[in-house]
């Protein structure tokens, strides 16, 4: 079987575009400018602790934590309360109050007593 040259030519061409293209293509963390944008040492030395605060002292409290808290379980304790007087749509409960509405009319069920 013979190989047509201008087949041979065009797979020669797109094999040697895709070596291109890698050679051309870097890693996002291979950059300086991308590791060290803020012109410090980004690693602290591990020091043994617990997120870095020694036994017997009171870690500081950032700005952000009580915002977080308070906002995290306020909106857990509306989302409770909402879930826990939410209207009852369920099928079942439809169907059930339509069916004993059809049988008062036409007499089968009596109406409930108000309890007044």
């Amino acid at each position: 079987m013979r190989v047509l040259p201008q087949a041979l030519a065009a797979a020669r061409a797109v094999r040697s575009s895709q070596i291109q293209l890698q050679s051309s293509q870097r890693a996002f963390s291979t950059g300086n400018r991308l590791r060290s944008g803020a012109h410090e040492e980004h690693f602290e030395p591990p020091s043994g602790w617990l997120f870095g605060v020694k036994p017997g002292e009171k870690a500081e409290k950032e700005g952000w934590e009580n915002l977080w808290v308070y906002g995290f379980f306020g909106s857990l304790g509306l989302g409770v309360v909402g879930y826990a007087f939410k209207p009852d749509t369920s099928i079942q409960t439809w169907a059930l109050e339509e069916a004993r509405r059809r049988l008062e009319v036409e007499g089968i069920l009596k109406e409930p007593e108000s309890k007044s």
